[in-house]
């Protein structure tokens, strides 16, 4: 079954990126967008705090501040992925992606190795996997796979 076209404003990479080429193809703006979102958890949190105090325990608190930074982190992490996956889709700016797609693709080509890896997996399965992973990116926010 064919992958559904989508419009999109760049030239497309890769429809179902593999979860390590995402991450080395992440920009310094998604690791700035990540930190961010590390960052504005606990700074919210201690805000919020010093506005209308709970009068928690200090223990609480940094107890509460390591959760946020952890959430934080979390969801910093997944609008990131997201946003270096949309680059791959061809939904955002991506002639650097662009770019390195075409050397790393030529490197492999030239070493006689198979463009996208070798798999054990039949046919079938191989369209199993692609129907349940191309686009899943998009849902991130509601269930982290």
């Amino acid at each position: 079954m064919p992958v559904k076209e989508t419009p999109a404003a760049f030239p497309v990479i890769d429809t179902d990126p593999h979860f390590t080429r995402v991450i080395r193809y992440m920009r310094p703006s998604d690791y700035l967008t990540w930190a961010g979102s590390t960052a504005i958890g606990p700074g919210l949190f201690w805000l919020y705090e010093k506005v209308d105090p709970t009068k928690a325990s200090k223990a609480a608190l940094r107890s509460s501040l390591r959760l946020t930074g952890f959430l934080g982190f979390a969801a910093g992490f997944m609008l990131a992925y997201q946003n270096s996956s949309a680059r791959f889709w061809g939904w955002r700016e991506n002639s650097d992606e662009v770019k390195k797609d075409q050397i790393e693709l030529s490197e492999r080509y030239a070493a006689g190795k198979p463009l996208y890896g070798e798999t054990e997996l039949t046919p079938y399965l191989q369209g199993v996997a692609a129907r349940n992973s191309t686009f899943s990116q998009l849902k991130l926010h509601a269930f982290p796979w």
